[in-house]
């Protein structure tokens, strides 16, 4: 066959997934990984940051250790140098893969029962001295408590363990307060007493002496002594009243319990479901406000600067609606945790009205699929991966903590998610963890790598609190080569005169896609010997403008289970959600400050004004300014007609490029306006109106009468008109 025969077949699979010619073979049953990922085909024999162990009774970072580094710790301290110790090191890295191994196998429990578990099954392998030496090593490990691997139910016990910690803060500083202050005002109240006429009476005064002593005085004389001049009333009454209900409220507070009590009437504040958080803080809402009034009184009561004429009008009208962050800070955080499967749930369709309304919440959402609803996986893309780009539209709404991770790297963002789980007010954890299935690829932990290092769901953390720019708000961190569309690694393979090679290969958005078998029709293997010039690497194609990219066909690297070395083709529908991948990605480095395109504008300006001084020197350089003209005219007012957009209200979240980035463009603010209203069809402005999150895009009246499916779109369009 020669190449004009052959060459046809590539595109035509690459335009349409369907399989013309000899040289092309679906992938079904090969068995193929993306080729940067065959290192870590056995995953449990590599050393990573799971499993993790959640440890008993520490708060901060350090409640959660990966089992790496508390056997490194182990190590340091009870490994001796030479030999011995050298010996030692490695039997506790056979344990601690045992460990893996058994987690990975669906084993479960706290590390003592697991490290002794695997200590018994090496020492049946090696003897029994060694079981008990591994034993008395685990003394060194300081800590025991809950072992987790990288699974679908991690990330919300991960959370729930910081929670609780962060909790236990609070809860010990509240506790501290409340009784100083309670203590203050019974001393009032007691002292008021002793200096009344009550308090001088016999009997309360042999009742406050007590003590073996108590028969050598003659209480009746004393009375009379002490009791001259005393006033009748110990306290005016309405002070009285006000300082015995102030500790009753006090007392009777049902927000924390003490520590080490079960919780019993105590408020629980752990859901799974948004409704039900939403409905709890509602019921609870008129208890916070008496018990933040209650501690205010009892503040200005113990420092005795309670004026009655003063603080009595504003304590009378203090409400629900007069609490502030500030008071609300006070209080435990409501954690949401929502199942994978629950996140579409009527309960939890006011998410993000929810987080928008400034409530103490701390809400997990979990994605277990980036393809459900794409073209790529039945649906369409204006609606595809819509969990997935939840923390951006958040992020957008501002005045929240906002985090998104893949679960593989929940670890390395320990520190932020304890900082996002303890700050007052607001925050969404967004993650990707994949659904626990023993027949996948790839293991769990690597599925959700994979799902980061491909830009298919980055890491980002926006702090809305920590200053009053995009720099101190928003972090990409931990993303691989954070100025790069995709990751580029070295890859090693033999050639074909089975010496040893390498090339660098970026692991992109299709390498992601092949990494769920359930996607193999979007790819057909081609053999080395139909490669052709015309084939390349699907992260270049991607970089390629559209003429030169219609002359080419983009492909995958893959391996087999012999690690042989394959070209995969790959359809357009998966380089069409691959181009949207890397736009939303380009939109986040823009956000944290990566090939900004407003401030490369402006420094290539500055440097041009910078060449031209220098150029015209020894000469002054003239910098002209423009004078400022009249006032803009006021925009004229919108028709129901008219196609446009509320620029100004836009949150940059991006629903609306991903649709159709001709037709819609950003402005150097990054809000959104009408680009090229010709570059699209009224359908596409329909279902942008549809996905924006905050209905600013208004599609008018058609341009196009013959659209197919005017009718239903001009109904669809009627609440956005």
């Amino acid at each position: 066959m020669d190449m004009k025969t052959r060459q046809p077949a590539l595109q035509i699979f690459h335009l349409s997934g369907k399989h013309q010619g000899e040289d092309l073979q679906a992938i079904e049953g090969l068995q193929l990984l993306p080729a940067l990922l065959a290192p870590y085909r056995d995953l449990a024999a590599l050393r990573h940051d799971f499993p993790l162990v959640l440890l008993d009774g520490i708060d901060g970072p350090d409640s959660v250790r990966s089992l790496s580094a508390l056997v490194d710790a182990m190590l340091r301290e009870v490994a001796p140098r030479g030999i011995e110790g050298e010996r030692l090191r490695r039997h506790a890295l056979q344990l601690e893969t045992e460990i893996r191994r058994a987690l990975a196998g669906g084993a479960a429990g706290r590390l003592s029962g697991l490290w002794e578990a695997a200590a018994a099954r090496l020492g049946e392998r090696e003897g029994e001295t060694l079981e008990q030496v591994l034993l008395h090593a685990a003394s060194a490990l300081h800590g025991d408590g809950e072992v987790l691997a990288c699974t679908q139910t991690m990330p919300a016990r991960l959370l729930a363990h910081v929670w609780r910690a962060a909790q236990r803060a609070k809860a010990r500083q509240f506790h501290a307060e409340l009784s100083g202050l309670m203590l203050k005002l019974s001393d009032i109240l007691r002292a008021a007493h002793i200096h009344s006429e009550a308090g001088t009476r016999p009997d309360s005064l042999k009742a406050a002496l007590g003590g073996s002593h108590r028969d050598a005085f003659d209480f009746d004389v004393l009375s009379r002594i002490v009791g001259k001049g005393v006033p009748q009333q110990d306290l005016p009454p309405s002070r009285r009243q006000r300082l015995q209900q102030t500790l009753a409220v006090l007392r009777s507070q049902r927000f924390f319990a003490p520590d080490g009590e079960a919780s019993g009437d105590y408020f629980n504040y752990v859901y799974d479901n948004c409704a039900e958080a939403a409905q709890a803080y509602g019921q609870r809402a008129a208890d916070a406000a008496l018990l933040v009034k209650a501690l205010s009184v009892a503040e200005l009561e113990a420092a005795g600067r309670y004026v009655e004429a003063e603080h009595d009008p504003v304590f009378e009208s203090f409400d629900v609606e007069s609490l502030t962050a500030a008071d609300l800070a006070r209080f435990p955080e409501y954690l949401v945790c929502i199942p994978p499967d629950r996140n579409d749930a009527p309960e939890n369709a006011g998410l993000l009205d929810l987080l928008s309304n400034g409530l103490p919440i701390k809400v997990l959402v979990q994605t277990s699929s980036l393809l459900e609803g794409t073209a790529i996986g039945g649906g369409h893309f204006a609606f595809g991966v819509r969990s997935a780009r939840l923390a951006t539209a958040a992020m957008g709404l501002g005045g929240m903590f906002v985090l998104q991770s893949s679960s593989s790297n929940l670890y390395a963002m320990r520190a932020r998610i304890e900082h996002g789980l303890g700050c007052a007010g607001p925050a969404l954890f967004s993650v990707y963890a994949c659904k626990d299935d023993p027949a996948a690829a790839l293991p769990s932990y690597l599925s959700a790598a994979a799902a980061m290092q491909s830009r298919a769901f980055p890491a980002f953390s926006y702090d809305a609190a920590a200053g009053s720019n995009w720099a101190t708000r928003f972090s990409l961190e931990n993303n691989p080569q954070q100025e790069d569309n995709w990751p580029v690694e070295s890859l090693e393979f033999c050639d074909g005169e089975w010496q040893r090679a390498q090339q660098p290969y970026a692991f992109s958005f299709a390498d992601f896609v092949l990494c769920d078998r359930g996607q193999g029709g979007h790819f057909a293997r081609v053999p080395p010997s139909a490669w052709k010039h015309s084939m390349m690497p699907a992260a270049e194609w991607l970089a390629l403008d559209e003429a030169a990219a219609a002359e080419r066909v983009p492909y995958v690297l893959a391996v087999d289970e012999e690690d042989r070395l394959h070209r995969l083709i790959v359809d357009a529908k998966v380089m069409q959600a691959a181009r949207r991948c890397l736009l939303l990605w380009q939109r986040l480095q823009e956000h944290g400050g990566v090939h900004d395109a407003y401030a490369e504008r402006l420094l290539a300006k500055e440097r041009a004004a910078w060449a031209a001084s220098q150029a015209a020197a020894p000469a002054p350089a003239v910098v002209a300014v423009e004078a400022p003209g009249d006032a803009p005219a006021a925009a004229p007012a919108h028709t129901r007609d008219d196609t446009w957009i509320e620029t100004a209200r836009c949150p940059s979240c991006n629903e609306c490029q991903l649709i159709n980035d001709r037709m819609f463009g950003y402005d150097e603010r990054k809000q959104a306006y009408i680009k090229d209203l010709s570059a699209g069809s009224y359908r596409q402005l329909v279902e942008a109106a549809e996905s924006c999150q905050v209905a600013i895009i208004h599609p008018g009246k058609p341009r196009d009468p013959n659209e197919p499916g005017l009718e239903e779109l001009l109904a669809r369009a009627e609440p956005f008109r």
